[in-house]
């Protein structure tokens, strides 16, 4: 499965999320751009000639948007122009610019800022260099699609399935989706061999099945985060991270992990962002959150729904970062 790159709101039932560069080969000839952070001015240093670059510069102010339905299309604020020439790219295509190029470092000191400025990241929002295809955020399957979610899991060969979701809140967001003791789905046995209750979610060890040969699955099933809100602490949400890289380490050279709630977009990108900016502090002592917000959103489109969701990323990551700076290993990277 390849990332879609695509801003459409009808989206497939999972797209992978790889977290390959943050600069396309398409636009490898572009530089990268670095926005405004937080009041901050911001270096342009894109080819002047460019269709991209003069569209680009024509927006007044670019920042991502909220996407709190499913059914709402993905674009940036390109409202407040000047008095200009008629703009030759499309919004869209001006969208992609932003999202491919878009990149701000925050230390420790600056990620502490950031997290206090509120309004700054509400005006913000309204890859990491790493292994490709290494989440697949997807919906949550429903009753047509629970023997595709399995063979997609079988085709992959994913090791992990993280399920942030009840399944109902108002309606229904996912059927059960595993057995209680051992089931058919299609053509696959779905066995549990084992539950584990933690602080906040619960761990089943499955194997899927075929005639032939069998698979391990961990699903972790995080149930205390509300569709399109917050929890009320971090600390889990860091708790279940660093459980799943510890699974994830465990499985070897395995396929991705699948990441699902309802839509597959709010509470999917936050554990994604939030497990990629993890691994951002432990190598650099950095986080680009704004760099990981772009590059998902060019994988799949409306990832991280709302600016709530977005504050909340910063104040994990800060949190993050303080318990990660008082390791004794912690030291070579904070530098």
């Amino acid at each position: 499965m390849e990332p879609a790159g695509s801003l459409s709101p009808d989206l497939p039932p999972s797209e992978v999320c790889s977290v390959h560069s943050m600069v396309q080969p398409g636009l490898a000839s572009i530089p990268i751009h670095t926005v405004s952070c937080q009041g901050q001015p911001a270096k342009e240093n894109m080819d002047p000639s460019s269709t991209f670059s003069a569209s680009f510069k024509s927006v007044k102010q670019s920042r991502l948007q909220e996407r709190r339905g499913s059914n709402v299309s993905l674009t940036l604020d390109v409202s407040a122009l000047g008095n200009i020439e008629p703009i030759k790219s499309t919004p869209q295509e001006i969208t992609l610019l932003y999202l491919k190029t878009s990149s701000c470092l925050l230390n420790k000191e600056q990620l502490k800022e950031a997290t206090s400025n509120i309004q700054a990241l509400e005006a913000e929002f309204s890859g990491y260099e790493g292994k490709e295809k290494a989440y697949i955020a997807t919906q949550g399957p429903m009753v047509n699609t629970v023997n595709d979610f399995w063979e997609m899991v079988w085709q992959e060969n994913c090791p992990i399935i993280v399920m942030i979701t009840k399944l109902k809140e108002k309606n229904e967001k996912c059927v059960v989706y595993w057995p209680e003791n051992r089931d058919t789905f299609g053509r696959f046995e779905i066995v549990v061999n084992n539950l584990k209750e933690c602080d906040g979610y619960t761990i089943l060890d499955l194997s899927i099945k075929d005639a032939k040969r069998s698979q391990s699955v961990k699903q972790y099933w995080y149930s205390s985060w509300p569709d399109h809100k917050t929890p009320e602490t971090a600390q889990s949400l860091l708790d279940l991270i660093h459980e799943v890289e510890e699974s994830r380490q465990a499985a070897g050279n395995r396929g991705p992990i699948v990441v699902h709630c309802s839509a597959g977009i709010g509470r999917t990108g936050c554990f994604i962002a939030t497990s990629i900016g993890c691994q951002q502090i432990k190598e650099t002592g950095e986080v680009d959150i704004l760099g990981i917000v772009c590059q998902m959103r060019t994988d799949r489109g409306g990832m991280i729904q709302t600016s709530e969701q977005y504050q909340f990323l910063h104040q994990t990551l800060c949190l993050y970062q303080s318990n990660y700076s008082k390791m004794p290993d912690s030291s070579s990277a904070s530098k």
